[in-house]
């Protein structure tokens, strides 16, 4: 029995069915892992963080040098410091010290991540085509009518296959719109959007790096691959 081809929907600029377009099987036809895809954005979303935050320490604190009260006699429970961390503007005890929150992902585990989002997209039958962004100015209506016309979800990922000012500053303005290259595009973003609207060329640039997916994509712990 012949394996159904995967398809997605093709649409000029206006909206209007143009017909379908074949999905590479090695990039949308997979099955998805979870656990890949959820480390990878894990580790995409701890590089993006400043990890800037930080706390001072009872010896970081100013002042406290001197013991506040004598250690008997007062009926009062005994301090050293009133910058211990019971007092009131006292040192904190576990609190936040600068540090980095990137991870180590080896590459196989990227590209099998991203395959598998796409993966699940296209699944979902989420996946939309544009022939060209060829608008002649950037018009944000047109943008918002375009993707109504082709029944996009609440949030969109639109994919370009090369620099097009033109159609970036059209979607730019949609609060729900993120617009990227192909080169860019990532688990993140994918997973994040409900529908994936790529130009033809950022489709076709996208297969051009196809490759099988086999079990060494599959990375185990220790692996030493980058």
């Amino acid at each position: 029995m012949a394996e159904k081809k995967l398809t997605a929907p093709l649409y000029d600029v206006s909206g209007a069915t143009k017909g379908t377009v074949d999905l590479d099987a090695s990039i949308f036809g997979i099955e998805p892992n979870p656990d890949v895809m959820h480390q990878v954005v894990t580790a995409q979303l701890g590089a993006a963080r400043s990890g800037t935050a930080k706390t001072k320490t009872r010896s970081e604190v100013r002042g406290g040098g001197r013991k506040p009260w004598r250690q008997k006699g007062l009926g009062r429970a005994r301090h050293g410091s009133i910058r211990s961390p019971q007092w009131r503007g006292g040192g904190v005890t576990f609190g936040p010290t600068p540090r980095s929150y990137a991870e180590r992902t080896p590459k196989k585990m990227k590209r099998l991540a991203l395959r598998s989002s796409l993966s699940a997209r296209a699944a979902e039958d989420q996946v939309r085509v544009i022939e060209a962004f060829d608008w002649a100015e950037p018009k944000t209506k047109a943008a918002r009518a375009l993707l109504r016309a082709v029944d996009c979800g609440a949030k969109a990922l639109v994919v370009l296959g090369q620099r097009d000012a033109v159609a970036a500053k059209s979607f730019r303005n949609l609060p729900t719109v993120n617009v990227l290259l192909s080169g860019q595009l990532n688990t993140y973003d994918v997973l994040w959007a409900d529908t994936v609207v790529f130009d033809k060329g950022a489709l076709q640039a996208l297969s051009g790096t196809a490759y099988e997916v086999t079990k060494s994509d599959f990375v185990k712990e220790g692996d030493e691959e980058e």
